[in-house]
């Protein structure tokens, strides 16, 4: 049957469907909201964060009249608390209850690996802030993409900084006792003593450790500085009680991409000065979708937007560029995640394109905590251009190691 615009008219002005003139159902959906989900996490340690993700994909969102190409986003949130089973709960909610077509989130490594047989059964497209590393490398979900980094991206980047740059020989590392901290050392083990570094001493405390001492206490003390591989408050918790041993001075301090995030910058004081970090993201990146989201940022929240919040504000862009290429269809699944994984876009960390695994190709920046207007920043002192999730690596002779564990690689070099 063939429809005119004459004829689609004369329909609605007498109130028949659209599935009565025998449109497709992909093409009578296009005048339905899209329905989003956000995964994140609101409760628990990570809460800082997660909070900072919701807030900054809302106001991306707002922005744009919470429409994009041309139809309607319904957003639905789920917090996640961080734990892998309600990960996997609230994921099934999302998709069997609410019946979202994407998903932005998790944001940590354990609720996305939990949650990976799940979207690929169910074939939900998935923009993650969670760095799961295997996801985008051995085991590649064709369902899922990344634009902020593997756990080791920029660990890769500080590693290589820390030896050739600052010319560390002797490092320790500290990490949360997940999948996340894991990674991110062993890249950063990786690479500094591929660069002719020892990595002397390693450190898993557990994600809700109640205190530091212990670790502190076990620190070795000829080192020329200690890597931090925290997330969401456990950087600043961290840091606090470091100072508190009156260790500053003592033990230069670099940290991974969430160590000491903008979100929990602003509850710092002086003892953050100087100290360095690799990430993605700082809220200080000269570019024109940064000098816009950044002060708008900060005027709504009071603060600087980090990891997290960039983390959404990025999955935003991309959502609206693949929106865009497939011009709103997003019941097309496959064609909208061929249109994901080909897009190349600007956004407020700079450009953004993907690999054929569907990890982001983005740049790395080193940044130092310095005082600006009153305020801590993260300045950006280096940039490394177009990192790929296997740093300098070829993809193939990366990919026949084990993923980065607490045991990969074997740290030949660790002393009592």
């Amino acid at each position: 049957m063939a429809i005119t615009r004459r004829k689609l008219i004369q329909a609605a002005g007498a109130g028949i469907g659209a599935s009565a003139l025998g449109f497709p159902a992909i093409l009578r959906a296009q005048g339905d909201a899209i329905r989003l989900g956000l995964l994140t996490v609101k409760t628990g340690p990570l809460a800082s964060g997660g909070l900072d993700m919701e807030r900054a994909l809302v106001m991306y969102l707002r922005e744009r009249g919470n429409t994009i190409a041309g139809r309607k986003i319904e957003l639905f949130v789920a917090d996640t608390a961080g734990v892998a089973a309600t990960a996997r709960t609230k994921t099934q909610e999302l998709v069997e209850k609410n019946r979202v077509q994407a998903l932005i989130g998790p944001l940590d490594a354990g609720s996305a690996l939990a949650i990976d047989d799940y979207i690929r059964a169910q074939q939900i497209p998935t923009m993650s802030v969670a760095a799961a590393e295997d996801m985008t490398q051995r085991k590649p979900n064709p369902w899922f993409v990344r634009a902020t980094s593997t756990s080791s991206q920029s660990a890769h980047g500080m590693a290589d900084y820390s030896a050739r740059t600052l010319k560390y020989q002797r490092m320790a590392v500290i990490a949360d006792d997940i999948p996340y901290g894991h990674e991110m050392v062993a890249g950063f083990q990786r690479v500094f003593e591929e660069a002719g570094g020892k990595i002397v001493q390693k450190l898993f405390p557990p994600l809700t450790v109640p205190d530091y001492g212990t670790y502190l206490a076990q620190m070795n003390q000829k080192i020329d500085g200690i890597f931090l591989g925290f997330a969401g408050s456990n950087g600043f918790r961290w840091l606090r009680q470091f100072n508190e041993y009156g260790l500053k001075g003592k033990t230069n301090v670099v940290g991974g991409m969430t160590a000491l995030d903008e979100a929990v910058l602003r509850n710092m004081g002086d003892e953050a000065l100087g100290i360095l970090t690799a990430c993605w993201y700082s809220a200080e990146i000269d570019n024109p979708v940064n000098r816009k989201f950044s002060p708008a940022f900060r005027a709504e929240a009071k603060y600087d937007p980090g990891f997290y919040a960039a983390a959404t504000y990025v999955n935003g862009a991309v959502f609206q560029a693949a929106m865009e290429a497939v011009k709103g269809k997003i019941e097309d699944k496959s064609g909208f995640m061929n249109a994901l994984r080909a897009l190349k876009v600007d956004t407020c960390r700079g450009p953004v394109a993907f690999d054929t695994y569907g990890n982001v190709v983005g740049n790395v920046y080193i940044r130092k905590v310095e005082r600006k207007e009153g305020r801590l920043v993260n300045s950006v002192i280096h940039t490394y251009p177009n990192v790929s999730q296997f740093w300098t690596y070829k993809p193939e002779e990366f990919l026949k190691n084990p993923v980065y564990s607490r045991d990969w690689p074997p740290a030949k070099n660790l002393e009592s």
